[in-house]
């Protein structure tokens, strides 16, 4: 998460340390959200859970190709819409909440989690507590992306960069066979 916010907030206007607060909390959300009503959603709408894990992991794969290639946009803008555009520009949501936290792992873990404690309250309160305790550690690891930049500068951060967003785009592929095969989490080997 720590290159990818370096990434998705530069140029942004916006102070990063904002940014990530509003990621972390729209990611609670979409998990609070997802843990409470998703298997019902998902079933109303038809969507099974492979489906939902190969969905994602093409959309993780998207994100790992501009990591890797740091791709601009490509369109050619003034320097007004370029303005505007950073000013409107808002990483929390897309992409460092979604789907880089609150992610196609993350959601099917927690539909798969939520239904294995069959109501039992607590257990729900364990599942909800233990996704607390991920996302603090997400925010304190995000929050530090300014003081690793500072450490090991703008060749690090691009080869940091680099490098995960090959392993991200690894992890997409593993979520595309997942879903493909019908198993929710990682193939151990």
């Amino acid at each position: 998460m720590i290159p990818l916010t370096i990434v998705a907030t530069s140029g942004v206007r916006r102070s990063r340390q904002r940014i990530v607060n509003e990621a972390v909390l729209v990611a609670a959300a979409v998990i609070l959200v997802m843990g409470l009503v998703g298997r019902a959603l998902l079933g109303y709408l038809g969507i099974t859970l492979p489906a939902f894990t190969i969905a994602g992991g093409l959309l993780l794969f998207l994100i790992a190709i501009d990591m890797l290639f740091a791709r601009p946009t490509g369109a050619k803008q003034t320097v007004e819409e370029t303005r505007d555009a950073s000013e409107a520009n808002n990483p929390a949501v897309f992409p460092l909440a979604i789907p880089m936290i609150a992610g196609p792992g993350t959601i099917a873990t927690v539909l798969l989690l939520s239904g294995e404690t069959h109501g039992d309250e607590m257990r729900v309160a364990t599942v909800f507590l233990a996704y607390g305790c991920a996302l603090a550690v997400t925010w304190l690891c995000m929050s530090g992306a300014t003081y690793l930049q500072r450490i090991i500068g703008k060749t690090g951060i691009h080869v940091v960069t680099r490098l995960f967003g090959i392993i991200l785009a690894a992890l997409a592929v593993q979520f595309a066979i997942n879903g493909l095969l019908g198993t929710p989490f990682f193939i151990r080997t």
